[in-house]
């Protein structure tokens, strides 16, 4: 672990592993600590891999003003951590909800982004829609799964706007690619590594204009890419085609049978096209 100091003087923690040259993680949750990203899948045998905690998670100490957790605030944490590294731009990879903060690094710093990596990220930044039908439609790719019925009736619950607290937690596997002990365990690990307060101020009201994020990536010149998973009921592949267009220089790559999640399904096929990207 190393240390430097965010835009505000909050102690940021980061973990570094790999040789190469370095590629920026950030994680999503919102504000789930590093850890969980291991080595994508492998990815360390080809960049150095740097994890951010950002601030409140993991190793990083929690800030003086609870309001700098929302994603905007964070930015120049980003910024931050590209200084303190002595790099001119930064090679970005971002997970879920961390792409959030990805993108609005790019938005604010263009020319400091080389190349950026989005993971399974959240449509919620670009305001590209995703619906109950889209949903729905991946969600009965998955009937011949043994967990299936009981998570498919606690999605029906959902879309009809009457669910139960355990609703949520009860369609959790349809954002795995695969629901076996070893992922159940880990899941039930990861519990612990968020934090909670942290993740409901992190798109607090004005943290992120849409219009305007879109307009701003229409002509950032960095190469894109873009992982979704087959699976993926978060950002199905259909609707990660129309956010890959909103990009100059995209690639949308689809992992065959992964979900949110796609290092831990399939990690050499993950590894071969992030490499691939990054060359």
């Amino acid at each position: 672990m190393a240390t430097f100091d965010g835009a505000d003087g909050t102690r940021l923690a980061y973990h570094r592993t790999g040789e190469g040259d370095p590629l920026i993680c950030l994680p999503g949750g919102p504000m789930q600590a590093s850890v969980y990203l291991g080595d994508l899948g492998g990815l360390s045998a080809h960049r150095s891999l740097v994890l951010l905690d950002l601030r409140g998670t993991g190793e990083s100490a929690v800030p003086a003003d609870p309001a700098s957790y929302r994603c905007d605030r964070q930015v120049e944490d980003v910024e931050a951590l590209r200084l303190h590294l002595g790099l001119d731009r930064i090679d970005l990879a971002a997970h879920s909800a961390g792409a959030t903060l990805a993108l609005l690094y790019a938005a604010r710093h263009p020319d400091r982004v080389g190349r950026l990596a989005l993971i399974t990220p959240s449509p919620r930044p670009v305001d590209v829609e995703v619906g109950d039908l889209d949903r729905r439609e991946l969600a009965e790719l998955r009937q011949g799964e043994p967990w299936f019925p009981a998570a498919f009736a606690a999605f029906e619950r959902i879309w009809s706007g009457q669910p139960t607290a355990a609703d949520w937690a009860a369609i959790t596997p349809f954002t795995h690619g695969r629901w076996d002990a070893a992922r159940q365990a880990r899941v039930a690990g990861e519990g612990e590594q968020r934090n909670d307060d942290a993740a409901a101020v992190y798109y607090e009201a004005g943290a992120v204009d849409p219009p305007a994020v879109r307009s701003a990536l229409g002509h950032l010149r960095a190469p894109v890419l873009l992982i979704a998973g087959e699976y993926d009921v978060a950002l199905p592949p259909k609707r990660a085609a129309e956010y890959a267009g909103l990009f100059r220089r995209a690639e949308l790559a689809v992992q065959p049978g992964a979900g949110h999640y796609p290092w831990l399904d399939d990690p050499h096929w993950f590894v071969e096209t992030m490499a691939g990207f990054l060359r």
